[in-house]
Parts: structure tokens; C-alpha cells; sequence
């Protein structure tokens, strides 16, 4: 794995050279601004760096950046902001930097802490909880909104690590797959090169690491090297596409680590027990019983937070309850939702993800387009579902290559593929092993639901699970309108 790289003081002069080499190769006709102090504003600061207008900014100062306030960029144009680790701080719940109109924002070599300390049971009390780093795109913006950032640190806020929104609805936006909302024509770009993302989300319900949201027509382009996404509170990273357009994703040489915390099981479990006052957290029943949802215990209410919990009732045609759950909303370490007209394409190469509460990695595209995903080098452990699940559902099909993949000791399967309605599944799983998933039973789940074909090919590949029966082609395989070779 690469190593996150802190220039310290001494990089102070290596940060301005770099900013004037940009000058001297003609990227820029106009001298940089310069921060000089860690003060929260007036001249030398970085707020007034901010709303100079200048396209480049250069932080000079070996002060750490004390801020009372949201730092705003107004400006439409792109800006990058060049530092040498030094940090900008708030003690305080609110945003760290925020980019109001929609500009391209390159940030080097800086860190954005907030005050840190939350959870579930210290969460934001603040109207609009802080994120580091904010991306507003505006509803009338057009090409694409490029976020990049390397050798850049983002922990202790209560909100999202990093942000970025092409959505009218804000942080209501939802997610793609049901999302509301909607956005601009512009494409959304996002570049971590030895980025870290630690501790943040835990200050309110579906707070990511990483979180775009994009609508309109535009596509999700991620690209990150040598980052961490670690003891976030809910998604690691999230990409949620939910109209017209595509994402496509490209991970290596990065880590994802005991995220999806903020609704701990461990002490929502317990709640859940008190609520239900002795009632079973799930039920099936005959229609000839007769029971209506109006005699179930309900949503939950009263709990540390009621957003927490999944409540789900099915009925018969008659209106009488078949069955109900409930289920605690823990989060994944890499999640990605497509929906409407647009594939989901992705690589994910030399990346560790262990000990997340939900998936490791879950991808789910909807409507018209596929989901095409090569893995190679990775491992997938100790996550409390499934290690690997891509999901389709709609005219599209799932393709995917593993390569040198390890899924051990996950809660759920190890790989799971699923298709449903008009579409194929193509899978590949090569020099690969599964391991101990599922309690021991189910290594690898791969289902074609509807209309279509399906084929797994097992190459040099040992699934160490031991379920076998009539739906298990090989033991711990379990294949469902889907042909499984070995080779």
C-alpha cells in the first residue's frame, strides 16, 4: 500500500516551488496569493486567500489554521490551493471549506479537522452538521465539476469527509437507486491520490466518507490511489448516479476499514429488544390467520436515533400480514448506486477491505446497463455481510474478471451475483479463494432470476465452504439459472 505522505514544515518551500513552476510552464498568468498565518481572517489568512479571486493559493505559513467559520470559494472559476501539511481546524461543528458555485477544486497537501468526538450517543446538535470538503454544483453548470485532491487529510467532522452535490435537494438527496431530486447537465470527476478520510459520518445518520450525488445526465467519473477510508460512520465511499448518465470507477492501492459504525448494532440490538417488549424482530404468517399490520409493534420510536432501524411488512393480496423484519442500518466500505439509463464500470485493484458492518464492496445498477467489474489482488474479510455483491436489475447484465481475490470470514457470502429481468451474467474467478463466509456454508451465491443466461467459471480457485445440495453445482457454490464450470 502507498503511504500517505505529510511534507511537514520542512515541505513549506517545496509547496511554493510547485505553485511556481505552474507559473513559469504558462498554466497560470497570475502570481499565486499567498496565506501567511493561521489566523481565521483578515489579510495573510487563508479566508481572504479565498476571496481575493485568485486562481491559486499558496499556504506559507508553518501555523496551524484556526477557523470560527465555514471558509467559502464563490467563484465559479477553478482554484487550487497548494499546501505543505499543515492543517486548518475547526473546534466547532460546522464545514471546513465549501465551494458554493460549482468551481473545479484541486487541494494539495493539507489536512481539515474538525472537532471530532462523535457517535450515535454525541451526535451534531447543529442545523446543518459540518463536512471537510463541499462541492455545490450549480443547476444550471454544464461539462464537468473536477474534484481533486492528493496528499490531503479529512477527519474528525460530523458530517460527510468530502462532499460533492449535483442534486437540488441537498442532503436529502437520497440515494440513487430511489433518490429524488435533480440536478445539472454537468459531469461529475473525483481524484484521491494519498487521501485519508478518518473518523467522520459519526455525528449523524448516513454521513459517508466520500459521498457524490449526481442527477441529471451527467456521469460519476472516481478515480483514487493510496487512500484510506477508515471508521466512518456510514458508506466509506458512496456514488449514487440516479438519472441519466454512468459511473465508472477506478480503486488501487487503497484501503477500507471498520466503516458503517454510526447505527452500532451492539447498542441498538439492545434498544430494539426494549421496544419490542418481548415480540420476535421478525414473523411469518398464514393468511388464514388474519393478522393486520395495525397489530404489529411498528416503526420503531424513541430509540438513540429511529432512522437507525429498517422496517419492512409484506402482505397478502388480501391485506393481511405474510411476514415483517426488522434489521439495523449498518453501512458498506465501497457502495455504488446506478440507476436509470447508464452502466456502472469498475476497477478495483490491490485494495484491502476489512471489518465493515454491512458489504465490503456492493454495487446495484437499475433500469437499462450493466454492471462490468475487474477485481485483482484484493481481499474482502471479517465484513458483517457479504465480502463482494454486484447486484443488476433491469436490460443489463453483469461481467466481472477476479483475479488473485481472497473473501474470508464474512457474514454473508464471499462473492455474490446477482440478475434480474432481461440480461446475462458473465463471471470469471480466477487464482481466487473464498473462505469460511456465511458461518462456513456458502462461498460464492451467483443467480440469473429472470430472462437470460448464466455462467461462472471457477479457474484455479478453491472455495473452502462446505454447503452442498441440489442448487450446488460445486459444495459451497450455490448457482441459481446459472451454469458453474471449473477449470
Amino acid at each position: 500500500m502507498k503511504k500517505h505522505i505529510n511534507l511537514g514544515k520542512r515541505g513549506l518551500a517545496t509547496g511554493v516551488m510547485a505553485a511556481g513552476l505552474l507559473l513559469v510552464s504558462g498554466v497560470s498568468q497570475a502570481m499565486p496569493v499567498v496565506v501567511s498565518n493561521g489566523l481565521n481572517d483578515g489579510e495573510g489568512s487563508f479566508r481572504a486567500a479565498l476571496e481575493s479571486g485568485a486562481r491559486e493559493i499558496v499556504v506559507a505559513t508553518s501555523d496551524e489554521i484556526m477557523i470560527t467559520e465555514t471558509l467559502v470559494y464563490e467563484g465559479e472559476r477553478p482554484i487550487a490551493i497548494y499546501g505543505a501539511g499543515q492543517t486548518v481546524k475547526a473546534m466547532d461543528d460546522f464545514t471546513l471549506l465549501e465551494v458554493s458555485n460549482g468551481a473545479s477544486l484541486t487541494v494539495v497537501g493539507l489536512t481539515f479537522e474538525g472537532p471530532g468526538g462523535f457517535d450515535i450517543n454525541s451526535q451534531s446538535t447543529a442545523e446543518s452538521p459540518g463536512k471537510g470538503i463541499f462541492v455545490d454544483v450549480r443547476d444550471d453548470q454544464t461539462g464537468r465539476v473536477q474534484l481533486t485532491l492528493r496528499n490531503v487529510t479529512v477527519r474528525g467532522v460530523a458530517n460527510h469527509g468530502v462532499h460533492v452535490s449535483d442534486c437540488n435537494l441537498a442532503d436529502d438527496c437520497g440515494s440513487g437507486g430511489g433518490g429524488a431530486g435533480e440536478g445539472s447537465a454537468a459531469a461529475i470527476g473525483v481524484e484521491f491520490t494519498n487521501v485519508i478520510i478518518d473518523d467522520v459520518g459519526n455525528g449523524k445518520f448516513d454521513a459517508d466518507g466520500l459521498r457524490v450525488d449526481e442527477r441529471g445526465v451527467g456521469n460519476i467519473l472516481f478515480v483514487a490511489d493510496g487512500s484510506t477510508f477508515v471508521g466512518v460512520g456510514a458508506d466509506g465511499v458512496e456514488l449514487d448516479e440516479g438519472q441519466e448518465g454512468e459511473v465508472i470507477a477506478r480503486v488501487t492501492n487503497s484501503t477500507f476499514d471498520g466503516n458503517g459504525l454510526y447505527c452500532d448494532p451492539d447498542q441498538l440490538g439492545d434498544e430494539l429488544e426494549t421496544f419490542l417488549a418481548g415480540e420476535d424482530d421478525e414473523g411469518e404468517f398464514e393468511e388464514s390467520e388474519e393478522v393486520i399490520a395495525d397489530l404489529l409493534p411498528g416503526p420503531v420510536t424513541g430509540s438513540s436515533d429511529d432512522r437507525c432501524f429498517e422496517y419492512a411488512v409484506d402482505t397478502f393480496g388480501s391485506g393481511f400480514v405474510a411476514a415483517y423484519e426488522y434489521a439495523i442500518d449498518v453501512d458498506d466500505a465501497f457502495d455504488i448506486d446506478e440507476a436509470g439509463p447508464g452502466s456502472l464500470r469498475s476497477r478495483v485493484i490491490n485494495v484491502s477491505i476489512v471489518g465493515n458492518f454491512d458489504e465490503g464492496v456492493d454495487f446495484d445498477e437499475e433500469d437499462a446497463g450493466d454492471i462490468k467489474l475487474v477485481a485483482a489482488n484484493a481481499i474482502a474479510t471479517d465484513n458483517t455481510d457479504d465480502g463482494f455483491k454486484l447486484s443488476e436489475e433491469g436490460e443489463g447484465s453483469v461481467q466481472t474478471v477476479f483475479v488473485g481475490v481472497t473473501a474470508e470470514d464474512n457474514g454473508g457470502k464471499g462473492f455474490v451475483f446477482e440478475e434480474a429481468d432481461a440480461g446475462n451474467i458473465n463471471a470469471l474467478v480466477s487464482m481466487s479463494e473464498t473462505d469460511g463466509n456465511d458461518d462456513g456454508d456458502v462461498g460464492i451465491e451467483v443467480v440469473q432470476e429472470d430472462a437470460g443466461s448464466g455462467r461462472l467459471v471457477l479457474r484455479d480457485t478453491t472455495v473452502n465452504e462446505s454447503e452442498v445440495g441440489e442448487d450446488f453445482p460445486v459444495a459451497g457454490v450455490e448457482a441459481d439459472g446459472v451454469t458453474v464450470s471449473e477449470q
